[in-house]
């Protein structure tokens, strides 16, 4: 196939124009979506309208890149599976947003199908709201649809997805994934970005829990350094399940995070939690919306950033509370880190309560290393940059021992003592 190049959201558009009688699923979401993003385009972009949501995260240099189609057929899997974070686990791998069952090691306890195969775009999503999960509703070619059981604890596995560049040309790819737990059902699911060169990795997640299942959702994001990664997550939660959500973000040029979760049963649960660790010029930004659509319902979130550099962090959290939702507890939480006077942090927590019998709060702390701590290490002898060193790491420890499952956290852990050891070299 011969690779096309396109860039701004006229020249998405015109790849779903060339691309459209080919792409799996119902043509006519696709061309709803389609109309919709070519009504609001690029966030920021030049024929993208301002907003709100989008405030802190310029997506200029994305609108303005060039992307081609992937030429996966032409790459050399083995050289970037050995890049892949390795875990032991059964692992999907998907290598430009197509799946790859010859290099997976499929789960027996757990359903796998390819979105390729068995299109399903779900119930959750927004396209009409979120231009960016327009822009994959168009596009997306591939995917995991993930179906856990009733009853059925389905272990540990990871999704492997891994991006290139095609013959020194930015590539864009778009993977559309649907996890199903059914009632009482268990998973844990380890999501892992690694790539190549110069990309857009633009992955939508739909996540639904069904009554007393329990998803442990644990991403690790370490992208290419020039590339982009912005993924969007719906989660959906019944009476009495658990969504545990953990990010970590250290990789890509440009990155955001967004979820969108709804407690739509009483006693259920949504943690929402992660770290930013920025250097460079690197742009992190997460964003989250929590709705309590039910009463007796918790959330949490707590983020927290390490930036050097110039790099600049964004955390926006709202809380939604329906007048329904009675007894709502609802916390979220921002502590960044300033490690250089030139990096950045923009905190925006929101709540919007129409309950009358609940209990939420939202903080922030910003600040640098604290220079009686570092006084204190050295008077006992230990060097400063050592010194620096020890509080980071015990920093960045904190916000990593909210994830229970060893081998996940074993993965998160090596992952942030890479990036500390590059950046006190």
């Amino acid at each position: 196939m011969t690779a096309e190049a396109f860039s701004g959201a006229g020249g998405f558009l015109a790849r779903y124009e060339g691309l459209r009688q080919y792409l799996p699923g119902d043509p006519e979401v696709r061309a709803a979506a389609a109309e919709a993003f070519r009504r609001v385009g690029v966030p920021g972009g030049s024929s993208g309208k301002r907003e709100e949501a989008w405030k802190y995260t310029n997506l200029r240099p994305l609108a303005e890149a060039s992307f081609q189609e992937p030429l996966t057929s032409l790459l050399d899997a083995d050289a970037v599976l050995n890049e892949v974070p390795r875990i032991a686990a059964s692992r999907l791998i998907f290598i430009d947003g197509r799946f790859r069952p010859e290099l997976s090691e499929l789960p027996a306890s757990v359903t796998i199908r390819a979105f390729a195969d068995h299109p399903r775009f779900g119930t959750l999503v927004r396209p009409d709201r979120e231009a960016l999960v327009a822009l994959n509703t168009m596009l997306a070619e591939d995917g995991a649809e993930i179906d856990v059981a009733d009853g059925t604890d389905g272990g540990l596995l990871q999704l492997a997805g891994i991006g290139t560049e095609a013959s020194g040309r930015a590539t864009a790819f778009h993977p559309r994934h649907l996890i199903t737990l059914g009632r009482n059902a268990r998973l844990t699911l380890v999501e892992t970005t690694t790539g190549r060169g110069s990309y857009l990795h633009n992955p939508v997640t739909e996540v639904h829990v069904a009554e007393g299942a329990v998803l442990a959702h644990i991403r690790l994001q370490d992208e290419a350094p020039a590339a982009f990664h912005v993924s969007t997550v719906y989660a959906e939660v019944a009476e009495g399940g658990v969504y545990d959500s953990f990010v970590l973000n250290i990789g890509a040029r440009l990155t955001r995070t967004e979820v969108h979760a709804r407690l739509a049963g009483a006693n259920a649960a949504v943690h929402l939690n992660g770290a930013q660790l920025l250097h460079g010029v690197q742009h992190a930004d997460f964003t989250s919306v929590v709705r309590h659509d039910a009463p007796s319902c918790a959330s949490r979130q707590t983020v927290k950033n390490v930036l050097t550099g110039r790099s600049r962090g964004v955390f926006q959290g709202r809380i939604e509370v329906a007048r329904v939702a009675q007894k709502t507890d609802g916390y979220q939480m921002s502590q960044a880190l300033l490690l250089s006077p030139d990096a950045e942090i923009d905190t925006k927590p929101e709540l919007e309560i129409f309950a009358d019998d609940v209990k939420c709060s939202h903080g922030a702390t910003v600040g640098a290393l604290d220079p009686e701590q570092i006084f204190y290490l050295r008077t006992r002898g230990v060097p400063e940059a050592e010194a620096r060193s020890i509080l980071v790491r015990a920093f960045l420890t904190e916000a990593v021992e909210v994830v229970t499952n060893d081998a996940a956290r074993a993965a998160l852990e090596r992952a942030v003592e890479q990036w500390w050891e590059r950046e006190a070299a």
